[in-house]
């Protein structure tokens, strides 16, 4: 021993070894952030589970195993992001109708419709994305959109006819139309209620029989 002190050597602390445990809905919400950011800065292209795991602090297998693929690891993020929250219940469908597609419309101009546009560009070159796409976020949707009819014919404000997939979403598909289609970033709170006023209502709202009471 000559009393000389070896410097220990620096922490390395963007390894995901040294990063405290986490498990469960931290984890996967952790993994989920990373990759909507890796998908906002690199496109699906680029979009890579090495990466993804990297930024979120884990490692490949812990993804695999929530996630098969890169397309649904692509998908959930984007789901993740851009259908979260509570559901409108004001006892109104009008009220209701016009919060969920002024909402979708929020989504649609920020960093979640971003994620959107690359998917939509991107998924009909992938036919493993644009089964995802079909799989886990369009049904997710249409959950959402069939509670909130659903709840509107409880009440006597929408037919039982019209709780049907493709009725029920036809106001969030016509707005995502704007959106990707005739290339519109922001929608005006006009266009929210024509759609709702003009097209949604009439479809799906309740017929009264002229002879009642």
């Amino acid at each position: 021993m000559n009393g000389t002190q070896v410097p220990e050597k620096p922490s390395r602390t963007n390894d995901h070894r040294k990063a405290p445990r986490r498990r469960g809905e931290v984890l996967e919400q952790a993994i989920l952030q990373a990759a909507a950011e890796e998908l906002a800065e690199v496109g699906y292209a680029g979009f890579g589970i090495d990466r993804v795991a990297i930024r979120a602090g884990t490692n490949k297998t812990t993804i695999y195993r929530r996630w098969p693929s890169r397309a649904a690891l692509a998908v959930a993020a984007f789901r993740d992001a851009a259908l979260t929250g509570e559901l409108p219940d004001t006892g109104d469908l009008r009220t209701d109708a016009v919060a969920m597609l002024r909402g979708a419309a929020d989504r649609m101009a920020s960093r979640q419709g971003e994620l959107l546009q690359v998917l939509a560009t991107e998924m009909h070159s992938q036919p493993d994305l644009l089964r995802e796409v079909r799989d886990q976020l369009l049904g997710a949707g249409v959950t959402r959109w069939l509670t909130v009819l659903g709840r509107a014919v409880a009440r006597g404000q929408a037919r039982p006819e019209a709780l049907s997939p493709r009725i029920a979403t036809v106001a969030v598909d016509l707005l995502r139309n704007e959106y990707l289609v005739r290339g519109v970033t922001t929608i005006p709170d006009s266009t929210i209620t024509e759609i709702i006023d003009t097209i949604y209502l009439p479809l799906v709202q309740a017929r009264i029989d002229p002879g009642g009471a």
